[in-house]
């Protein structure tokens, strides 16, 4: 059996590159989770296939949207979750319609 001891330097370095490259999430198990946090989509870019699953989880005291001008909507209210299911088409800038400054991306991949 080998044990690997990681010196606090060497963990919080693994830490931040793993933050850094953590911008754009995937979907996992057909679900891909965005939380919504001090008026910011978290994360802002993320990546999904056809027929998985975006579910945003509000955590601000507010209601927000996911918003594709011209497109859809998902009305998130405070404290709640919301979902949709992503369509070939949908590789979209989004922001929500209450606070315009919030923005995020979908990018669907094969």
């Amino acid at each position: 059996m080998t044990i690997l001891l990681l010196t606090r330097r060497q963990v919080l370095a693994t830490g931040a590159a793993a933050l850094a490259g953590g911008t754009l999430a995937r979907a996992h198990d057909g679900t891909v989770h965005v939380a919504i946090r001090n008026l910011a989509f978290q994360p802002a870019e993320i990546e999904v296939r056809a027929g998985e699953t975006i579910e945003w989880t509000n955590d601000d005291p507010f209601a927000h949207t996911a918003t594709v001008k011209g497109g859809w909507e998902v009305t998130i209210p405070p404290g709640k979750k919301a979902t949709h299911v992503v369509t070939a088409g949908d590789t979209v800038d989004y922001y929500c319609r209450f606070h315009p400054n919030m923005k995020g991306r979908i990018k669907v991949v094969e």
